[in-house]
């Protein structure tokens, strides 16, 4: 009940923010696939708390441990089911929780929804669930740089009012990596950083843009009408926490252009591939990849929780105020960059797999 995604390539997650663990249950990935176990503990690495000054400093190793699905590294082609063990707990830390709603965040609606909820740490609603997604796009990713050669990588854009406008054929990883915000804009990062910080002091919180780019992506992936690739990676990345917007390509900024400005030529190739002058479309087409790199942007709101004293309701609806305790992150964005290249991979890797089963090795298969 809403806690799987995907349709040949599936994951389902579990656990809750300061229960016993964490995981995901991957099922669909090929057999005889070589996974680098170590690269799938960077990617949680990148996600994890405590990394950094601008983060929660909850302490969490967020370590691996995969339970089946592997022969001395190797895909068996049955269920991969990995899962992290929860250690820094802190229910106490959410007790005003349990009787005060905290504007904004997932408390109100769990309640109203289920009647029961998971008090500590938001439970399913907070970000430790998208270990599991971590996790499993990082097998995702694997496969499709072994396949296809594919890269996903994302990045911080914008913090509250500071954008770094960047094209998107410029960063790498380690330009991303290279400070604690993964903004591939050196000067912009000390801005940013020094931004989160000023509004954590302060007990509040920020939003952002995150931008993200598939460069070698599958040809041709993508199903017409209801299943195109644009629309699936949409839901994929607005399932995160705290997303409140999705652009491709142009984004509302296209709505500004004319068609003649808007649209992007065909040129001619020596091998009949599809390439065109310009990238407005963000490499989707008629719901379908085309070839070029996928671009897409990501906006996550403030986090929820913030120390400041807010104006709210308790259980039985009388009203109250709460100024929230615990850790929390004055921003999620930096630590959000992982979960979104996790989603994007997570997309591309079930399409390719249906594309493979419905058109089988066709020259535009992307294979």
């Amino acid at each position: 009940m809403g806690s799987s995604f995907g349709q040949l390539f599936r994951i389902s997650t579990f656990g809750e923010s300061h229960g016993g663990g964490v995981g995901v249950i991957v099922d669909g990935c090929p057999p005889r696939l070589c996974l680098d176990l170590a690269a799938i503990q960077v990617e949680l690495d990148r996600r994890k708390p405590g990394q950094s000054k601008i983060t929660t400093p909850r302490k969490e190793a967020d370590q691996v441990e995969i339970l089946s699905g592997l022969l001395d590294g190797v895909t068996l082609g049955t269920p991969i089911a990995m899962v992290v063990r929860n250690k820094d707990q802190r229910p106490q830390d959410y007790k005003e929780m349990e009787v005060a709603f905290r504007p904004s965040h997932a408390d109100a609606t769990y309640q109203a929804k289920y009647g029961i909820q998971a008090p500590s740490g938001g439970g399913r609603a907070s970000a430790r669930e998208t270990i599991g997604r971590v996790a499993a796009g990082a097998i995702a990713k694997q496969l499709l740089a072994q396949t296809h050669g594919t890269e996903i990588l994302a990045w911080v854009r914008r913090i509250h009012n500071l954008e770094a406008v960047i094209p998107t054929d410029l960063p790498t990883l380690e330009m991303v990596e290279a400070n604690i915000v993964r903004c591939p804009d050196a000067a912009m990062a000390v801005q940013m950083i020094e931004r989160i910080e000023a509004i954590g002091r302060d007990g509040d919180s920020c939003g952002g843009v995150i931008e993200c780019v598939v460069r070698r992506p599958p040809v041709g992936i993508g199903m017409p009408v209801f299943d195109k690739l644009e629309a699936d990676l949409a839901k994929a990345v607005m399932s995160l926490p705290a997303t409140k917007g999705f652009e491709i390509g142009s984004g509302f900024a296209g709505t500004q252009l004319l068609g003649s400005e808007h649209n992007d030529a065909f040129l001619a190739t020596g091998d009949g591939s599809l390439h065109t002058a310009t990238n407005n479309s963000g490499g989707i087409q008629g719901g379908i990849s085309n070839g070029e790199p996928i671009v897409i942007r990501v906006a996550f709101k403030p986090t929820a929780t913030i120390r400041k004293e807010q104006q709210t309701i308790n259980a039985r609806g009388e009203a109250t105020t709460l100024a929230a305790k615990g850790r929390h992150d004055p921003c999620v964005l930096p630590r959000a960059v992982p979960m979104v290249e996790a989603m994007v991979a997570l997309v591309l890797a079930d399409h390719w797999i249906r594309q493979r089963g419905q058109c089988g090795s066709a020259a535009n298969s992307g294979n």
